[in-house]
């Protein structure tokens, strides 16, 4: 039968029925859009019209933008699954979510999961949520000859300053460029005495110089400039230290040393994604799987980055042989009143300010300033601090007029709060008590009293459906105060977590380095008293005299015939010790950190902590495997780095559930909210605080090199090279960033709060949080008065 008559044998009615079928999924589907786009809010609907181009979406805090994102996202995908419907060629591409962290990433992806299921009744798939260095290194490892990175072969470090890389840079450095070290150490008013000399070695090799180096190269690598680049840029100043030579010559050291090890910092990530897609042929091929792209958290994305993720987003068209101009398809979310990043990161606001700017040329800006979640007088505090601080600037009465250099610290945006017909159940809830409540309290002691009150209270009624949290503006107060709330919040059985202890950084890696040190050197006291309190804390023993039994070891692990009984709970101990020894001798190495990870009843979160250790510490050790190399990459690892621990999808849930008093460092409430919100301890020495310099390095100058660096390299970067200020000029603008990052994170923690907001600054507070109790009078942060003043009904009378 020829293809003719074959073709002629299919009914035609059949063909029009697969067609009317169709269009009929087409047209339920295209009700499906309509009805999501109607269940938003105004700002999140011109994100689900998008359809191409680039677009800013500038958001206020709690206006639902993890939400509006992710319909807009599954909107997106339905759309390119009609689109490849109707195409004769199935391109498959998928559309990237960028967000700032793993557990931003996994509540989106959730989001975005529900829609495509729920309401369009598609496949969960066309779409990838990733963090931004998550998908530079799929990138680069999808490409090793290109990228430069073989994932087998290289290692993660996250330094900071007193890891032995830096150390080395330093020493390095010196040792090459000795005259610029002696002036450096010549500093001001040096008369040559020897002990001075020797003390001002010390502060230099341990303190300026790696604090130089931490700075400058986190700053130069995300900005993509290199050693050279800094060179350049110090040719146009003319302070007699030559800060950018000196910077210049420690990032040249730092990466000959990671490079003779292998190692890899999170900012070469992004670096080797940019080197593949500098190639035309990876290019396309990365570009040709990516519709789009769209990025949370914007203001807080670096130079890099960015270029990163528009290369990314540019659709050529070459791959239907199409003439149009480049498009770049790029959705870009954030709030630059809330970037608080920005001075230990290279994040800074003017980019995506500058971005949102682009985008309003082209009538591309959506701006979403309906928020339900704070109630409205909480909106009207915040509004009103936000106002306050721009016009400390206006009238000229801030530290700096405005300029280029210094913009006004918040973007002009205010908080609206919702229509009465929005979607949000219990939009801008009721407010509790005063709803704002400002407190001056005689002294820290008498705060606690006041939280403690209040709290009591904010409980009684429904206490597993109340969620509560204290910010505290450094770890050392939310220790400190952990300490003062546990006895009430035992007494009355709410559960008090203090975040900034959980989580300051993994226990994983300190806990396995010390039993690991008692297998290597059982008879010594104090590692065999190091893991039984490690025991204790994961309650595998019972607490005793821990002292009594690491004074004798060989006794407490091999007790003779004639030895008295051991109790139980000493055998328990004994014979888990004995275990730990019995594995050293009969496992491979490589297999100790998993079984001491089993030993521990590390949960699931923990034993992929441990996993992840275990692979980077065998590959560190590879052809020099021993006990003792294992030990030493373990002491660098807990003493010098932040390791990261493996999070679960729900991180953020145990920062707010029900029931719960979290104490939480304002930095890591972002993104979250409580029904009530603390925020004692506001204080001017904190917010905004002042530019310290340590009295050791003051020899140098009132003035620390990493901040002047740092600020001369923005301004190089945002203004030209021609425009680098002098050393005093770098310093005040360092001041600047840091008082506006200040008070935009007061912004950030004020907003934090649903339907009670509790803030107060007492008379006596501690002058530093290292000694607590060494108190004296404070002043209140500035913003504190005003807002005083300007809700005189919310000023809690104390006589």
């Amino acid at each position: 039968m020829s293809d003719a008559n074959f073709t002629d044998t299919v009914p035609q009615n059949n063909l029009q029925t697969v067609e009317s079928e169709q269009k009929l999924v087409s047209s339920l589907r295209s009700q499906a859009i309509v009805n999501i786009r109607n269940s938003l809010r105004l700002g999140q609907q011109q994100m689900a019209d998008w359809k191409s181009g680039k677009l800013a979406v500038s958001a206020v805090p709690g206006a639902g933008k993890s939400t509006g994102m992710a319909a807009a996202a599954a909107i997106a995908i339905a759309r390119q699954y009609e689109l490849n419907a109707n195409s004769l060629r199935n391109t498959r591409r998928q559309l990237v979510v960028v967000t700032f962290t793993r557990s931003a990433a996994a509540n989106i992806k959730v989001k975005i999961r529900e829609y495509l299921r729920d309401k369009l009744s598609l496949p969960q798939t066309g779409f990838v949520v990733q963090t931004l260095h998550g998908l530079a290194l799929n990138i680069a490892s999808r490409h090793p000859d290109l990228s430069g990175l073989q994932l087998d072969e290289v290692t993660l470090v996250t330094a900071n300053q007193s890891h032995r890389l830096l150390r080395n840079a330093v020493e390095k450095w010196i040792a090459y460029h000795p005259g610029q070290y002696i002036r450096l150490l010549e500093g001001l008013n040096f008369d040559g005495e020897e002990t001075e000399k020797l003390r001002r070695q010390s502060v230099l090799r341990t303190e300026v110089l790696p604090d130089l180096a931490t700075t400058v190269i986190h700053e130069a690598k995300s900005s993509g400039l290199s050693p050279e680049d800094l060179r350049e840029y110090s040719k146009y100043t003319n302070d007699e230290y030559k800060i950018l030579n000196v910077a210049a010559g420690l990032y040249e050291q730092y990466q000959e040393l990671m490079r003779s090890r292998d190692f890899i910092d999170y900012d070469d990530m992004i670096l080797a994604a940019l080197r593949v897609l500098n190639d035309p042929y990876a290019r396309r091929i990365e570009q040709n799987q990516v519709f789009a792209v769209f990025e949370d958290e914007a203001q807080d994305s670096s130079p890099l980055q960015t270029k990163l993720l528009e290369i990314l987003a540019t659709d050529s068209g070459k791959e239907n042989n199409n003439t149009k101009p480049d498009q770049i398809n790029l959705i870009r979310v954030g709030d630059p009143n809330q970037a608080i990043n920005s001075t230990f990161t290279p994040a800074d606001p003017i980019y995506f300010r500058e971005f949102c700017e682009e985008c309003d040329g082209i009538e591309r800006l959506a701006t979403m300033n309906r928020a339900g979640r704070s109630t409205p007088i909480v909106i009207q505090a915040a509004n009103f601090m936000l106002n306050w601080v721009n016009s400390l600037y206006v009238r000229g009465k801030g530290k700096a007029e405005i300029t280029p250099q210094f913009p006004v610290p918040f973007r002009q945006q205010m908080i609206c709060t919702v229509e009465p017909n929005d979607p949000q159940p219990n939009a801008n809830p009721p407010h509790i008590g005063r709803g704002l409540e400002l407190y001056t309290p005689r002294d820290i002691h008498h705060s606690v009293e006041l939280m403690q009150q209040r709290i009591l209270e904010l409980f009684a009624d429904d206490p597993s459906n109340t969620s509560a949290a204290v910010l505290v503006r450094e770890n050392r107060q939310g220790r400190w105060l952990a300490e003062a709330l546990t006895p009430i919040c035992k007494q009355h059985q709410i559960t008090l977590y203090d975040a900034g202890e959980r989580d300051r950084h993994s226990h994983v890696p300190a806990e396995i380095l010390s039993l690991l040190q008692f297998c290597d050197r059982p008879h010594s006291p104090d590692y065999l008293k190091a893991s039984l309190e490690v025991m204790v804390k994961r309650q595998l023993i019972p607490t005793q005299d821990l002292n009594a039994l690491a004074a004798q070891p060989e006794d407490f692990l091999y007790p003779t015939a004639l030895a008295a009984p051991q109790p139980e709970a000493v055998q328990r101990a004994a014979r888990l010790c004995r275990s730990l020894l019995k594995a050293k001798l009969e496992l491979p190495l490589y297999q100790l950190i998993s079984f001491i990870a089993l030993a521990l009843n590390y949960d699931q979160a923990e034993l992929a902590t441990a996993d992840k250790l275990s692979d980077r510490v065998n590959l560190q050790i590879a052809g020099s495997s021993s006990m003792g190399s294992m030990l030493g990459v373990l002491s660098e690892v807990v003493g010098s780095e932040r390791f990261e621990a493996v999070e679960t999808e729900d991180v953020e849930a145990r920062y707010t559930r029900g029931g719960q008093l979290t104490i939480i460092t304002m930095h890591k409430a972002k993104g979250l909210d409580w029904d009530y919100v603390f925020i004692p301890f506001l204080h001017e020495n904190l917010i905004p605080g002042k530019f310290w310099v340590p009295p050791q390095s003051q020899f140098l100058g009132s003035f620390t090199l990493s901040e002047v660096a740092r600020a001369q390299i923005r301004v190089a970067l945002h203004h030209g090279k021609e425009n680098i200020p002098t050393i005093s000029e770098a310093w005040e603008q360092a001041k600047y960033l840091k008082i506006a990052e200040e008070y935009r994170l007061l912004y950030v923690a004020m907003t934090r709060a649903k339907r009670m907001l509790w803030m107060s600054a007492a008379r006596k507070a501690p002058f530093t949080w290292s000694k607590p109790d060494n108190l004296q009078e404070q002043n209140p942060c500035p913003v504190f008065p005003a807002l005083k003043r300007q809700f005189p009904e919310s000023v809690v009378d104390l006589a």
